[in-house]
């Protein structure tokens, strides 16, 4: 789009040395530009299947008792836990099995990570 901009404006209001040098000026920015974003976008490693769970905080919506129901980025899901756990308390997802997600509750001394909670 610079490229374009640049090429309209250059050739309507600027004398020949200086048209082309706003012209191949534009095009060094949009060459610099289309390499940032490529370099970017390999850089990042796609995240995708129920693995990325593994590790995120949910909430219980259900009582653990020792199945319930937890929600997870604004889904929810059958859980399993070892130990017992209260409606609104936040649990850690250990494995997922199936359908169900194992799941442990926080405690005082675990950082929250707010990216499952919803």
């Amino acid at each position: 789009m610079l490229l374009i901009g640049a090429v309209v404006l250059a050739l309507i209001f600027l004398s020949w040395p200086g048209n082309f040098v706003v012209i191949v000026g534009a095009a060094l920015g949009e060459v610099a530009e289309a390499v940032v974003g490529i370099r970017y976008t390999r850089r990042r490693r796609a995240s995708v299947g129920v693995e990325t769970l593994v590790g995120a905080s949910a909430s219980v919506i259900s009582p653990l008792a020792p199945d319930g129901q937890v929600k997870v980025n604004g889904e929810i899901w059958e859980a399993h836990s070892e130990r017992e756990a209260q409606a609104g308390q936040s649990v850690r997802i250990t494995a997922v099995n199936g359908l169900t997600l194992e799941v442990e509750p926080r405690t005082g001394g675990d950082r929250e990570q707010r990216d499952g909670l919803n």
